[in-house]
């Protein structure tokens, strides 16, 4: 049987919505015993969302397989009194409260250090536990507006589009409360101490944003909007529209690539050197891929050292493998009646729970008895 690298490891999740919850069920694919608390009723909002797998959402089910879930009223004294026997037990706790809100609960690190010194407490907040911008509410959309990333990618006419995805939930909040809770775990296996995280989705946006800030300390101002070679400035790394509609994704950054590129594509010689005339060269490449059809530029490019590809849909990036809908990983309904494929899990295989099925959580009532497995 394999041993996983978090058995034994009692998560308390307190979090809702995504960035908390994905964090902890990529703990639980490791094998950590997760125990969410949600309000009580409806519980955590995104079991509400639509569509649904059985009585939860889609959301909620991919987000939140192989966890138990108990209905706590958390401003109720007894209820919250049962939270913290359950924190005493805990090797991790896990909060998304705005600053401040965990602590008036009565939640906060101190409480819970007060009952297990020993606690690796970690704290998501959108703009950090401290100064004018903490207690705000937000939500993906505005740190990254905030963070100043959101507006290095502009249209022609200079506005800024929506993110492909919550980058910040994910890449701002989730991995990093993954990577800290794992060191912090093994810090404390050296040290016996315990320690409280704080992890703020604008701050660590900086890390997607490190190319801007090493050019800035290196004396070369901040982005323009839309001018850089990664956001819009260069020929080499744009994309561009097809004559029906589609797109060209163009990524040929190195001069081997762009060689071949200029070649394959047929475009006029004297847009092969694109230095110093850079508008001009993307001009004329927009002429050029908008001269012919995605199927047209598919055909050409296959098979070509380029690193130039047409603009997927879902259903192309399906039926060419890039995006699995029957991986081996399941999630069923929680009296098991029911599975679907769920998300595949970022934790390699050797690391995790095999292929089958695990259910996501109903809300339970929490009883006097140890949740814990």
């Amino acid at each position: 049987m394999t041993v996983l690298p978090l058995s034994g490891i009692k998560v308390l999740d307190l979090s809702t919505l995504l960035p908390g919850p994905l964090a902890t069920l990529m703990l639980a694919e490791a094998g950590a015993d997760v125990v969410k608390l949600e309000r009580p009723g409806q519980g955590d909002e995104m079991r509400t969302y639509m569509p649904r797998l059985g009585e939860a959402s889609a959301n909620y089910a991919v987000l939140n397989r192989g966890k138990r879930a108990y209905a706590v009223d958390f401003k109720d004294a007894a209820q919250r009194d049962r939270v913290l026997a359950l924190a005493a037990e805990a090797d991790v706790v896990i909060e998304q409260f705005r600053p401040g809100v965990a602590d008036r609960l009565g939640l906060g690190y101190e409480q819970v250090r007060a009952v297990n010194p020993d606690i690796v407490y970690c704290s998501i907040t959108g703009y950090g536990p401290t100064g004018p911008h903490a207690p705000r509410a937000g939500h993906d959309l505005n740190y990254l507006a905030e963070s100043g990333l959101l507006g290095v990618v502009t249209d022609q006419a200079g506005s800024p589009g929506l993110p492909l995805s919550v980058l910040a939930d994910i890449a701002g909040g989730s991995y990093p409360t993954v990577v800290n809770v794992l060191l912090a775990l093994r810090r404390r296996d050296l040290t016996g101490e315990g320690v409280h995280l704080q992890v703020s989705m604008t701050h660590n946006l900086q890390v997607l944003a490190y190319g801007y800030l090493a050019t800035h300390q290196g004396g070369g101002g901040w982005p323009t909007p839309g001018a850089e070679l990664l956001t819009g400035g260069s020929p080499r790394y744009h994309v561009y529209p097809t004559a029906d509609g589609r797109h060209v994704a163009c990524a040929a950054l190195e001069q081997r690539f762009w060689d071949r590129l200029v070649k394959v594509v047929e475009l006029d010689e004297q847009f092969h050197d694109d230095q110093g005339q850079e508008q001009a060269v993307i001009a004329a490449l927009t002429d050029r891929f908008a001269a012919e059809t995605a199927q047209h530029w598919r055909s050409l490019l296959d098979g070509e050292d380029v690193c130039t590809v047409v603009v997927a849909t879902w259903d192309e990036a399906v039926t060419a493998g890039l995006v699995q809908v029957d991986a081996p990983e399941r999630v069923s309904v929680p009296d098991g009646s029911d599975s679907f494929a769920t998300l595949p899990s970022p934790i390699a295989p050797a690391l995790r729970h095999g292929p089958g099925s695990r259910p996501y959580p109903a809300l339970a009532e929490l009883g006097e008895g140890s949740p814990w497995a």
